[in-house]
C-alpha cells in the first residue's frame, strides 16, 4: 500500500514539474496567414504595381481580422492608394481589426471630409464607429 502511494506522489510530481517548466518558455506566436501565404506576404502585395493584387491583398488582410494588427502602418499608407478598388478594402480591413488599428484614426477621419467616392468615406466613417466611437465627430460640431 505504501509502495503504492509513494509511486502516485512521484508520479503526480512529475506531471507537476513538467507543467510548471513548460510555464516558464516563452511562447512564440504563429504569424497569422490567409490562403496558404503568411500576413507579411500579404503587406508586401500592398505595394505591388497591379491594383488587382493591392485589392486583393487588403482583403485578405481584412479576413485576418484583429490577427492582423501588425498591417495597421502598411494599411494606412495604403490608405493614399491612388485606385478607389484598393482604398476601399483598405477601410474594411482597418474596420475588421478593430481597436488595434487606433492609430489609423486621424487618416479615417481626414478621409470621411475629404474621400471623393462616397462609399469610401462611408466606409471609413464605419471604421472609425469600430475602431474608437469616439473618435466620430459628433453631429453639428463640422
Amino acid at each position: 500500500m505504501l509502495k503504492r502511494v509513494l509511486v502516485a506522489v512521484i508520479f503526480a510530481s512529475l506531471i507537476l514539474s513538467s507543467a510548471a517548466l513548460g510555464q516558464g518558455r516563452p511562447v512564440h506566436a504563429k504569424e497569422p496567414a490567409s490562403d496558404g501565404r503568411p500576413l507579411s506576404a500579404w503587406i508586401a502585395d500592398l505595394k505591388a504595381p497591379a491594383p488587382q493584387t493591392r485589392n486583393a491583398a487588403a482583403y485578405e488582410i481584412a479576413g485576418m481580422g484583429p490577427d492582423a494588427a501588425a498591417a495597421v502602418p502598411a494599411l494606412i499608407e495604403a490608405l493614399d492608394d491612388p485606385v478607389a478598388a484598393v482604398r476601399f478594402p483598405v477601410t474594411i480591413a482597418l474596420l475588421e481589426i478593430g481597436p488595434a488599428a487606433k492609430a489609423a484614426v486621424p487618416r479615417l477621419r481626414q478621409m470621411m471630409d475629404e474621400e471623393i467616392n462616397d462609399e469610401i468615406a462611408a466606409a471609413a466613417r464605419r471604421a472609425l464607429k469600430r475602431i474608437d466611437p469616439g473618435a466620430l465627430p459628433r453631429p453639428g460640431s463640422q
